[in-house]
C-alpha cells in the first residue's frame, strides 16, 4: 500500500470520526458505555479482517530488524505538545479550542482528503513545514485581545497539532514500510508524547499558584513559548539528518502523489512477476526489496539473513526470471516507473 493510500485512509478515519464522536456525546450513560465497548471490539475486528485478507508480501516481518529510533519526530512533536500544554487553559477558557478539536481536525483532515483525491501532486517538503506555520501563527496571536483573536489562536494551534501528529504518523508509516517493524511499536512511543501536554499544563499550573504578577507570569509563559517554537524550528530545518540517519527518504520525496502512483505500479509488476514465475515467499520479498532499490547491506539488516543466503536466493530469482544482473533486473520495472511519471 502506498503512503499516500496510507494517508488518505488515516485521514478519512479521523475525518469520519468527527461526527461519529459528536453523536456519542449526546448519549445516556448507559448507551455511551455500550459504544466504548463496541467500537474498540470493532476496530479489533477491522484490524484481524485487514491483516487475514492482506497477500502475505503486504504483511510485516515477524524478525525484529537492528535500527535506531528517529527520536528527532517525536522530540519535535513532544516540543509541540509541551507548548500548547502550556497555554490550554487559556485556550480553553477563552477559545474554546482544545487540542484536536472536531472542527479543526475536520478541516485538516477534509482537506488532506481533498487533496489527496483531487490535487495531481502533493509537495510533501511543503506539507511538513506547514504545521509549524499554524503553530506560529496560532501563538503570535494569542497576546491578541478580544475574543477572535483567541478563537483564531485556539483552532490554528489545533490544527497544527492535528496535522503534525498525521504527518508523523506518515513518516513512522515509511520507516514501518522498509524496515518491516510493526507500527504498532513507533506509534506506541510517539504517544508517549503527550505525557508532555500534561507536563506543560502542570507546569503553568505551578506558575499560577506562584506569587509572581499576572503578567510576570503571562510574560515567562510567552518566553517558554517562544523559546520551544525556536527549538522546534531547529529540529524540522535539519531535516538532511533524518533522512540520512534513518533513512526517511519521504522527506527527499517532491511529489507524494507520483512517488505513490509508481509504488503501487511497481508493486503490481512484483505481483505479476511473482505468481508467472512462481517465485517462493521469500524471494518475493526479496524480489520486492530489489525493485526499491535496496542495497543487499540492507536487505541481509531487514530479513536478518547471512550474505551467503541472500545471494543464493538472489541467483534462484535471476534464473526463474532469465536476467543475469540488477541491471536486467531493473529493466523490468523501468516501463512501471516511466507510467507512473506519464500519468
Amino acid at each position: 500500500m502506498s503512503l499516500l493510500r496510507i494517508l488518505l485512509y488515516w485521514a478519512s478515519s479521523q475525518f469520519i470520526a468527527v461526527p461519529l464522536a459528536y453523536f456519542c456525546q449526546g448519549l445516556d450513560q448507559q448507551r455511551l458505555e455500550l459504544a466504548l465497548f463496541l467500537l474498540p471490539m470493532i476496530a479489533v475486528w477491522c484490524v484481524s479482517f485487514a491483516y487475514k485478507t492482506a497477500p502475505a508480501s503486504g504483511r510485516p516481518n515477524r524478525t525484529w530488524p537492528r535500527y535506531t529510533f528517529p527520536w528527532k519526530l517525536v522530540a519535535l512533536y513532544a516540543i509541540y505538545m509541551f507548548a500548547y500544554g502550556l497555554r490550554e487553559q487559556h485556550l480553553m477558557a477563552v477559545g474554546g479550542a482544545g487540542m484536536h478539536s472536531s472542527l479543526s481536525t475536520a478541516l485538516v483532515t477534509g482537506g488532506l482528503m481533498i487533496v489527496c483525491l483531487c490535487a495531481g501532486k502533493l509537495p510533501i517538503s511543503a506539507l511538513y513545514r506547514s504545521p509549524l506555520l499554524l503553530m506560529v501563527c496560532g501563538f503570535l496571536l494569542i497576546p491578541m485581545e478580544g475574543i477572535l483573536g483567541n478563537v483564531a489562536s485556539g483552532y490554528l494551534i489545533s490544527m497544527g497539532m492535528t496535522l503534525t501528529g498525521l504527518l508523523l504518523g506518515l513518516l513512522l508509516f515509511d520507516l514501518s514500510k522498509r524496515m518491516g517493524i510493526a507500527i504498532i511499536a513507533l506509534m506506541g512511543v510517539e504517544k508517549a508524547a503527550y505525557l508532555f501536554r500534561i507536563w506543560g499544563n502542570d507546569f503553568a499550573s505551578l506558575l499560577d499558584t506562584s506569587p509572581l504578577p499576572m503578567q510576570t507570569q503571562d510574560t515567562v509563559l510567552m518566553v517558554a513559548v517562544i523559546m520551544l517554537v525556536l527549538v522546534g524550528t531547529f529540529i524540522l530545518l535539519s531535516e538532511k539528518e533524518l533522512a540520512s540517519r534513518w533513512g526517511i527518504r519521504l522527506l527527499d520525496t517532491g511529489d507524494l502523489a507520483e512517488e505513490s502512483r509508481r509504488t503501487e505500479l511497481v508493486a503490481a509488476r512484483c505481483d505479476e512477476i511473482a505468481r508467472r514465475y512462481r517465485l517462493s515467499p521469500r524471494e518475493d520479498e526479496i524480489l520486492r526489496l530489489l525493485a526499491r532499490g535496496t542495497s543487499n547491506q540492507a536487505i541481509e539488516r531487514e530479513l536478518v539473513i547471512a550474505s551467503g543466503t541472500l545471494k543464493a536466493h538472489i541467483q534462484h530469482i535471476y534464473a526463474k526470471l532469465d536476467v543475469h544482473s540488477k541491471k536486467e533486473l531493473a529493466a523490468l520495472f523501468e516501463d512501471a516507473g516511466e507510467e507512473g511519471e506519464g500519468r
